[in-house]
C-alpha cells in the first residue's frame, strides 16, 4: 500500500528534508540536523508538520455522551475552547491510544475534535461509529484527517512568532486552551498544546491552505527526529513504544498517565481501571540515565545489577540538551524509585544506569 503524504510533501522535499515512514505516512524526519532542530525548539522556536496525526470530528445531541464513554478523562468539564489529554482504553483498561480532545465553538450542539495518533484514524473512526450504534446515541462522527493539516509551533519564542502573524492575539491562551486565529486570511484552530515540553501551539488548518500557513510561520522547520528527542526529554509517551495493545499492553497507571483517568465517569475500561487503581500496579514506566558510556535504544534489556532481566527499554536517545544518554522503560515497582541503580544491555554489554525523575528537563506545565 502506498504511503500517505502530507500536503506539503513537495515543499519539504524542495527544502532538502529527509523522509521516513511513520504510521503509514511519508514524513520529514529532519531538515538540517536533529541537533539543530532540537536546539531551535529548546532555545528559540521551530515548526513541525504533524499532518500525519488523525482528526476526528464529533457533534450532535449525544456527542458529549459518546466522547465521555470512549475517552478516560472527564469530557463534561470542557468548556468551548478547552482541551484535555486522555487515554482511549479497552474493556481491560489497556491503552489503545492516547489523544487530545478539543471542544470547538458550539453550533446547534457541542462539537468535539480529537486527535488520534498517526495511522489509527480509520480504526478509531470505526470504533466511535460502532459504539455509537450499539448505544443508540445521536451523534455524527466524521474522519477529517484528509481535510486538515496540522502544524506544531514550539519553543520559548513560539507565542511571539504567532502573535506577529495572527490577526487575533494568542498570548492570553493558557495551556490546553484554544481559539480560532486568522493567519493569511485563513481560520486556524490554535491550541496552546504540544509534544516537546516547551511552550507552543498546535494549529489545525484547512488542507488546501497548508502552504500559505507554513510559509507565514517563518522559523526553523523540524522533523520527526527532533520531535522524538524532545518528547523523550519531556518524558512523554509514544504510541507503539510506551504502549501497544499487542506488543506492549499497558494501563494508564503503569504508563504514568493515571491523571487522565476520571473514575467518577463511565467509560470503556473504567471498572477494570478502578480495580487496578485500588490494587496497585506491578510495573511502572520510569526514566533512567546511563552512567556508563553508550546509548539506550528501543528493545534493549533492562536488568538488575546482578544481570537479571526485569524490563525493556521503550525509548532511548542521547539527550541533546543534557548531553547524556537517557531512556524510558518499564520495571517492577520495587525498582522504580529515583536513584535506583540498574543496568541496560547495550550491544551485548551491560551498562550501569540510574532511575531518574521524569521529565528529565524543566518543562512548561
Amino acid at each position: 500500500m502506498p504511503l500517505q503524504t502530507p500536503p506539503l510533501r513537495g515543499i519539504h522535499d524542495d527544502r532538502g528534508a529527509k523522509f521516513t515512514e511513520f504510521g503509514g505516512w511519508d514524513m520529514p524526519v529532519e531538515f538540517d540536523s536533529i541537533r539543530t532542530e532540537h536546539a531551535a525548539v529548546r532555545e528559540d522556536v521551530g515548526v513541525f508538520d504533524v499532518s500525519h496525526m488523525g482528526q476526528i470530528h464529533v457533534t450532535g445531541p449525544d456527542a458529549t455522551a459518546l466522547m465521555q464513554r470512549l475517552t478516560s478523562n472527564d469530557v463534561s468539564r470542557l468548556a468551548v475552547g478547552d482541551s484535555q489529554y486522555a487515554a482511549i482504553t479497552d474493556e481491560d483498561g489497556l491503552i489503545i491510544d492516547d489523544t487530545v480532545v478539543y471542544r470547538l465553538p458550539d453550533e446547534s450542539h457541542p462539537i468535539y475534535l480529537f486527535v488520534p495518533n498517526a495511522g489509527t484514524d480509520e480504526a478509531t473512526h470505526e470504533r466511535w461509529l460502532s459504539y455509537r450504534n450499539d448505544w443508540d446515541l445521536e451523534a455524527t462522527v466524521d474522519n477529517r484527517t484528509d481535510e486538515y493539516a496540522m502544524f506544531a509551533v514550539q519553543g520559548p519564542n513560539a507565542a511571539d512568532l504567532l502573535e506577529g502573524v495572527a490577526e487575533e492575539s494568542v498570548t492570553d491562551l493558557d495551556r490546553f486552551e484554544a481559539q480560532y486565529a486568522t493567519i493569511e486570511d485563513v481560520d486556524c484552530w490554535t491550541a496552546r498544546t504540544g509534544y516537546t515540553g516547551e511552550d507552543g501551539f498546535e494549529l489545525i488548518v484547512p488542507w488546501a491552505a497548508a502552504e500559505e500557513i507554513w510559509t507565514a510561520i517563518d522559523c526553523q522547520p523540524c522533523g520527526l527526529g527532533a520531535r522524538d528527542t524532545l518528547r523523550i526529554e519531556a518524558g512523554l509517551l509514544l504510541a507503539g513504544q510506551e504502549f501497544d495493545t499487542e506488543s506492549n499492553p499497558r494501563t494508564p497507571y503503569e504508563a504514568g498517565i493515571g491523571f487522565t483517568v476520571a473514575l467518577d465517569t463511565e467509560f470503556v475500561g473504567r471498572d477494570a481501571l478502578a480495580a487496578i487503581e485500588e490494587s496497585g500496579v506491578e510495573e511502572r514506566l520510569v526514566g533512567f540515565q546511563l552512567i556508563d558510556r553508550g546509548v539506550p535504544r528501543h528493545g534493549y534489556d533492562i536488568t538488575t545489577t546482578e544481570s537479571r532481566v526485569i524490563g525493556t527499554v521503550t525509548s532511548g536517545t542521547m539527550s541533546p540538551t543534557l548531553e547524556k544518554p537517557i531512556g524510558l522503560g518499564y520495571v517492577p515497582v520495587e525498582y522504580a524509585e529515583p536513584g535506583t541503580t540498574l543496568q541496560v544491555v547495550v550491544r551485548g554489554q551491560s551498562k550501569k544506569a540510574r532511575v531518574e525523575t521524569t521529565p528529565f528537563i524543566d518543562t512548561v506545565q
